[in-house]
This record gives C-alpha cells, sequence and structure tokens, in this order.
C-alpha cells in the first residue's frame, strides 16, 4: 500500500499516499517554505480531502508537512503568488473571499469528516498551521515540536478557525494569552494546555502515528463513523437531543452486518473482520 497514491495522480504542493491498510496520507509538501500555505495549496487540500471522504476503503485521514522544520507555518507571506495577491486586493471584499475559499474552507472539510483524522506534527505548527491542525480529532507531536499562534506578530488574525478552536481546546483565558502575546510553546506544554493528545519521541513519531491510525482503520467503520458524528453534535445540542440522534444512529448500526460479525467474534473470541456494512 505505501506509495500508492489516492485522487489525483499528483498535486503540485501536496503529497498522497496510502501508508497502511484504510489509512491515507496527505503531506504539504512546501519545505523550503516550512510548509506555509499558499492559495493554490488550500484548492488542492479541498481536492484531497473530498478525495479521502469518498472513499470507502480509507477510513483515517493523516495529515503532516514534509521535512523536519514545519508542520505548517501558516499562511505564505513571502509573496510567492503575486498575480493571486494583487486580484485579491484588487476586489471589493477580495480579501474575505479568499479566506471563505481557501484555509477556512480546508478547516471546515476537516471538521465536517465523519472519518478520524491525526495531525502528525513535526516542528512548528503556528498561526493558521496551528488551526490546521486542531481542525484534526487528533494531535500526535514529536517532542521538539512547537506549536503557537504568531499570527498578531504581524498584525494578523486568527482568521483560519484559529478564534473557535484555540479557546475550545484550551480554555478562552489560554487561547488569549497564547495568540496576544504570540506564545509558541514546546509539544510537552502544548499538551498541558490541551492542543496536543500524545507527545511521541521525535524518532518513534511516525511510527506511532501510523500504528494509531492502524488501530483506528480496524474498528468498526460504521460504528467510528457514527460515534465521531454523535459526539461532535454533542458539543452543540442539549443531552435530550443528543440521545434522539443516538436512537437513529443504533438503528443503523444495530442491524448492521459488522455488529453480527462482532458478537460472533467476542463470542468465538477471536478478532473480528468488520467490513462497514
Amino acid at each position: 500500500m505505501k506509495g500508492v497514491a489516492f485522487g489525483r495522480t499528483t498535486y503540485e504542493t501536496l503529497l498522497c499516499d496510502r501508508p497502511a491498510a484504510g489509512v491515507a496520507r496527505i503531506t504539504l509538501n512546501r519545505p523550503g517554505a516550512m510548509n506555509a500555505y499558499s492559495f493554490g495549496m488550500t484548492q488542492e487540500l479541498q481536492q484531497a480531502i473530498g478525495a479521502f471522504r469518498d472513499d470507502d476503503t480509507l477510513k483515517v485521514l493523516v495529515l503532516t508537512g514534509a521535512g523536519e522544520r514545519a508542520f505548517c507555518t501558516g499562511g505564505d507571506i513571502s509573496g510567492s503568488e503575486p498575480e493571486h495577491s494583487a486580484a485579491v486586493a484588487a476586489a471589493p471584499m477580495g480579501h474575505g473571499r479568499e479566506m471563505r475559499e481557501g484555509m477556512q474552507a480546508v478547516v471546515l472539510a476537516l471538521r465536517r469528516l465523519d472519518k478520524p483524522s491525526i495531525a502528525m506534527i513535526r516542528g512548528y505548527a503556528v498561526a493558521g498551521g496551528l488551526a490546521l491542525a486542531c481542525a484534526c480529532d487528533f494531535r500526535l507531536a514529536a517532542e521538539s515540536a512547537k506549536l503557537g499562534d504568531t499570527s498578531n506578530k504581524v498584525g494578523l488574525l486568527p482568521d483560519e478557525g484559529g478564534a473557535w478552536l484555540f479557546p475550545r481546546l484550551m480554555g478562552l483565558d489560554r487561547a488569549l494569552k497564547m495568540t496576544l502575546l504570540s506564545e509558541i510553546h514546546d509539544a510537552p506544554t502544548a499538551a498541558g494546555l490541551g492542543l496536543v493528545t500524545e507527545v511521541v519521541a521525535d524518532g518513534l513519531l511516525e511510527t506511532r502515528t501510523l500504528e494509531f491510525a492502524a488501530a483506528l482503520a480496524s474498528r468498526a467503520p460504521l460504528a467510528v463513523r457514527l460515534s465521531k458524528t454523535m459526539m461532535v453534535r454533542a458539543g452543540q445540542i442539549s443531552l435530550e437531543d443528543s440521545m434522539i440522534d443516538a436512537q437513529h444512529a443504533v438503528m443503523i448500526a444495530n442491524p448492521s452486518a459488522d455488529v453480527r460479525e462482532g458478537i460472533k467474534a467476542f463470542r468465538e473470541k477471536r478478532a473480528p473482520r468488520f467490513e462497514g456494512r
């Protein structure tokens, strides 16, 4: 499976492969720019995430950055897309439209997935790069990783979704402190603040991430997708409405072939063979 692409065969700013059965990996591939995102990258990310979403053989998404220096350092402010920047500046409400059609659309695409996603973080994940990581369900970070929000440092804003995501993971006071003072945290500190799910030794990050992804991919696909949908919605609705969601979900899950296989495997004392049916 390793090296086999999904979605489009080639992208200009991404690498897409299947490192394990049921696992898709999207790698931001601008290491010379510390994987800062361009508008072109955001368009390719939306396509790649959509290809993962629509492929039922793919059960877990791993999102990472090429090289050792960075996961993603936010938007590219080096002037690498001068024609695009000029068009944005000239258009009425161009900056808002660029955000809506660019990284905000990527963050929403990740948040809308009913399959689990993992950000594998080496180096810096800052500003919009941190928002991108926080849009994933899990964040596994190398011990040497650095996470924070540097957007205010140059007068920019946490506009890719960070203003919503950071307080929900860290609490409002700590998120405000990080953004307003442009703080960057080491991985253990970020884990204590709620930004990181698990800190892993640098040399073991890929192994551990793929192990975690494979464990998720081995679970019953219907149960995983429905459980994630229920738990994400539960943060926005009442307990009673969440229980109504559960009633609807069990009408899909309980009669499924996966549940019959799971119970049979339990009784036969063997590992289940789930097929997502």
